[in-house]
């Protein structure tokens, strides 16, 4: 069955490494022509069978700059048809003693900077009857101790998924994902040791941690004629989502 991507033309933030290169290589082979971006051009880019995403470096936290990648993109596909804003993160930060500068660029990556490039690639979209991909995190959905101002920033982010959904449709369908634990390449920096990786991936109920392929098939099937009345959704890709404690406690307190 073909899910109709062919010749379409995407952009993903952030698609350099991690969980963004898999999102752009499941593109690429989806038969899309995928742009990328990021403030560094990275040595080597995305490719499968001998097609390459391209890239534009930008800061998408500033709207003129996420303006630009926009029009790049258009003049040099002709179109846009999808856009994944992938690109954020944080490093773990204290909320008490969060500095304001810091508070301010977490929330600039992830989700001012989702909604520069959503504004800037609407016209296209709109004419595109294209989609937008919001990558936000269970962080949006329950308390991120640690990482407060994320989760704070990612639940923004389903806010205004939902919001743009209302307002953009029926011309573009906006959904986000809801990624769960997932292991990349810095997974130790994130889980610590591989024992304590194996005891996590244990604790969900599919019994693994989730992979960027996950995420990525997620994409392809929210960007796809298969998601036609798809908008505005809460796509969960946890692997059935982190067992509460209290249960544990319950266990423990039973032996």
């Amino acid at each position: 069955m073909s899910i109709g991507l062919e010749g379409k033309v995407a952009i993903v933030t952030g698609g350099t490494r991690g969980i963004g290169a898999v999102i752009v290589r499941r593109l690429l082979a989806a038969g899309c022509e995928v742009v990328t971006c990021g403030r560094n051009e990275p040595e080597s880019l995305p490719e499968v069978n001998g097609r390459r995403a391209s890239f534009q470096a930008c800061d998408i936290r500033k709207a003129e700059q996420a303006q630009a990648l926009v029009e790049a993109t258009v003049a040099q596909h002709g179109r846009l048809d999808i856009v994944v804003n992938n690109a954020g993160g944080s490093p773990h930060a204290d909320a008490a003693t969060a500095s304001p500068r810091f508070s301010e660029a977490i929330l600039a990556l992830n989700l001012l900077a989702p909604l520069h490039v959503s504004q800037a690639a609407y016209p296209h979209l709109r004419e595109a009857k294209g989609a937008i991909v919001n990558i936000a995190s269970v962080a949006a959905v329950r308390p991120s101790p640690g990482t407060a101002i994320y989760g704070a920033a990612k639940a923004g982010l389903v806010s205004l998924t939902k919001s743009l959904a209302q307002e953009w449709g029926p011309d573009v369908r906006v959904n986000a994902i809801i990624v769960g634990l997932i292991e990349t390449e810095t997974a130790e920096q994130t889980y610590g040791t591989d024992r304590a990786q194996e005891r996590i991936a244990n604790s969900l109920p599919l019994k693994r941690m989730g992979r960027g392929e996950d995420i990525a098939d997620a994409v392809v099937y929210l960007s796809s004629s298969m998601a036609a009345y798809v908008s505005g959704a809460e796509l969960a890709v946890h692997g059935g989502g982190e067992r509460p404690l209290f249960l544990e406690i319950v266990a423990e307190e039973a032996r």
